[in-house]
């Protein structure tokens, strides 16, 4: 079975911190990433097995509700998720563009997920509220159809308020793709 991922933002490090102490004790998960973003936030992703994983958010967001900004568990995310956030992946076929920003960073992971489970695209970048004052966007590339249905469907699936905007490129200028890449 793939292993499951979840992460918490909580509004003030203090509390996220804490909040990721509190997962690793309620479950066996590991830290995938952990580290403040702007504007002070602090986020943390875990993995694990999904019923640990589960828990550990769970757990996380009983600890302080009112500071919890968002969070989620993907219990089958798409390969390319992880590579997308760090920074790890190669753009094969540079073709339209797709773009959708958020106002969180864990509804940018989800919309990501989202987006590469509708439609044969490829996930070029999922940048997570650095320098972005707590805002967060994705980047993918495919056919027109493909982009425009991966961020149909990715808009739809983020929820409580945190789409921000999107767009579909169907012919970018390759200086474009130059400043993206």
């Amino acid at each position: 079975m793939a292993k499951a991922i979840g992460m918490i933002e909580f509004k003030t490090v203090a509390s996220g911190i804490t909040a990721t102490d509190v997962m690793l004790k309620t479950a066996d998960v590991e830290v995938v990433q952990a580290n403040p973003v702007c504007p002070g936030k602090y986020l943390a992703t875990i993995a694990g097995e999904l019923s640990s994983v589960r828990a550990a958010i769970d757990a996380a967001e009983a600890y302080n509700p009112s500071m919890l900004v968002d969070k989620f568990v993907l219990g089958n995310p798409h390969e390319s998720v992880q590579p997308a956030i760090s920074g790890a992946l190669e753009v094969e076929n540079k073709a339209a563009i797709g773009i959708l920003e958020t106002f969180t960073a864990a509804s940018a992971v989800v919309a990501a997920d989202t987006a590469a489970k509708t439609a044969l695209v490829e996930l070029v970048e999922v940048r997570l509220a650095k320098g972005m004052c707590g805002k967060s966007y994705i980047i993918l590339t495919g056919s027109v159809s493909s982009v425009t249905a991966a961020i149909e469907k990715a808009k739809a699936g983020v929820g409580g308020g945190m789409f921000l905007d999107c767009s579909v490129i169907a012919g970018p200028d390759e200086r474009l793709w130059d400043s993206i890449l």
